[in-house]
């Protein structure tokens, strides 16, 4: 019995490690479209540089809104354009959501958001390595009824190594968002919420 449980234990790691390997290199390969246009920008908070570069798509009209989900109460347009570093062309165009504090929450605001809103097509804006799981989230409320096309554009941060074995901040910062994943992904399929 003490055996199988010492191999069942070793499978259920070497699996998870070839999943954590398959998603190290996953969120470093997508391609990226700056062309096509959407109906909305979406903007998940809580990374570097993910506001400034949804209010430059905005900029570059690829879309007529933006949606930035996770933004304090107290925080202003002017404020966000201030610490981005980037001001918007036409700061009514942009919205902010402020009721979500994590990425379910994110996904819950932003499909509220898109519903109203009647949106039909969207850029999602948020960190490479958080792209797996927003987009897990974002199936189970927004995707549902298949309609609605979702463009990915991920941002790269400076302070993640595309080596990550070579780095112990950046392997941590992947072990953690790939276990998230996994729960998110395991109780979405349990549908489990």
């Amino acid at each position: 019995m003490k055996r199988f449980l010492i191999y069942g234990c070793i499978i259920m790691f070497l699996a998870w490690g070839t999943g954590f390997v398959f998603f190290a290199h996953f969120i470093n390969s997508y391609e990226i479209d700056k062309t096509t246009k959407t109906d909305a920008i979406i903007v998940l908070t809580g990374g570097k540089n993910r506001i400034s570069e949804g209010i430059r798509l905005l900029n570059d009209n690829l879309a007529d809104k933006l949606f930035i989900s996770g933004v304090p109460s107290d925080i202003s347009i002017k404020q966000i354009e201030k610490q981005a570093q980037v001001k918007a062309d036409d700061e009514n165009k942009i919205i902010l959501g402020h009721k979500a504090t994590n990425t379910w929450e994110n996904a819950k605001e932003t499909e509220e958001w898109i519903r109203k809103n009647n949106i039909k097509s969207i850029r999602l804006v948020t960190s490479s390595y958080h792209i797996p799981r927003s987009l897990q989230e974002l199936i189970v409320y927004v995707t549902q009824d298949n309609n609605l096309e979702i463009i990915l554009n991920p941002i790269y941060s400076p302070n993640v190594n595309l080596q990550w074995w070579r780095s112990w901040r950046t392997l941590g910062l992947l072990i953690c968002e790939y276990n998230k994943f996994l729960i998110v992904y395991v109780c979405r399929h349990l549908h489990i919420h």
